[in-house]
């Protein structure tokens, strides 16, 4: 087992998903990858006051700021990419801005003409505290975690994809958790950043704590697994997905992949993997900031004895 790092900086660094970007780092299945990451902004200097423009790394940037992209030798379409998390420890300031933006959300908010809010917060590994004095507990995650489309050309960071992933935004992903995601291009070409501190599910206002992160994975290849799409295992509970336009979509997607996963490993029919779900399984609204809906099922841990 092989062990690499890769440093946020120079041509690390991206703000598309593309399929012939030239790899950061080549590495092979089982081996662990170190990876530094800027917050979605890309900001190089920290902020010394909400707010405050900054220099980054992409002045006119497209999307996020990610640390990539990693080929994984060997990974091909057909193939599902095991993303264990290890270890992620994010920097020690972060950012949460919310309304001033004009979206469908924020015009039912009546926040979309406000001037943007801005929290500034100090992160000392535990805790985070806002310059209002709120303190918050640290439960820190990426939030894009993602392959490139099999198209060629340049996609977008925004929106997570049912297939390689992307901007999934989900709080469940803390360290300990292993990510699975169907293999969309040859050698995966992995691509991690968006970086939280913290979030509630739904990312409501558009962001969450937003930060630097620094984050360990192992990264494995595997063929067979009980669910289909994307889906993991976390110290919570099992997890699966949908991404949609349709939040109702969305929904059935991930209650759906659920049900297959409790049909194999509870040796039920269909039916009954439905009825045991219904007892069992919380489902809760991944994301609503991204242009298209995120959901996940979560089967929490323990609650089957």
């Amino acid at each position: 087992m092989g062990s690499f790092e890769v440093r946020a900086e120079g041509g690390n660094l991206v703000d598309v998903f593309n399929r012939d970007s030239a790899p950061a780092v080549s590495v092979g299945a089982g081996d662990v990858v170190t990876v530094e990451s800027l917050d979605c902004a890309g900001h190089l200097e920290r902020q010394r006051v909400p707010g405050e423009e900054r220099p980054r790394a992409f002045p006119g940037r497209r999307g996020h700021c990610l640390t990539g992209p990693i080929a994984v030798r060997g990974a091909k379409p057909g193939m599902v990419l095991a993303v264990h998390f290890e270890e992620i420890t994010p920097a020690e300031w972060g950012w949460t801005a919310a309304a001033g933006k004009d979206t469908w959300l924020t015009r039912r908010l009546r926040v979309a003409e406000a001037e943007r809010a801005w929290l500034l917060w100090e992160l000392d590994g535990e805790t985070g505290t806002d310059q209002h004095g709120h303190r918050v507990p640290l439960a820190p995650f990426l939030g894009v975690v993602g392959m490139p489309p099999a198209e060629p050309g340049e996609h977008s960071t925004i929106p997570p994809r049912s297939e390689g992933g992307g901007n999934i935004d989900c709080r469940e992903l803390v360290a300990g958790s292993t990510l699975y995601l169907p293999v969309t291009v040859p050698d995966a070409m992995l691509l991690l950043g968006d970086g939280h501190a913290r979030q509630g599910d739904g990312e409501v206002g558009g962001t969450a704590i937003e930060c630097g992160m620094t984050t360990r994975v192992r990264l494995d290849l595997v063929v067979d697994r009980p669910a289909p799409g994307i889906h993991a295992e976390t110290p919570g509970g099992l997890v699966t997905f949908g991404f949609d336009a349709d939040l109702n979509e969305a929904t059935a997607t991930a209650l759906s992949a659920m049900v297959d996963w409790l049909q194999i490993e509870q040796a039920l029919d269909r039916p009954s993997a439905l009825a045991l779900a219904s007892t069992t399984v919380d489902m809760r609204i991944t994301q609503v900031a991204n242009e298209t809906w995120g959901a996940h099922a979560v089967l929490p841990t323990g609650v089957l004895r």
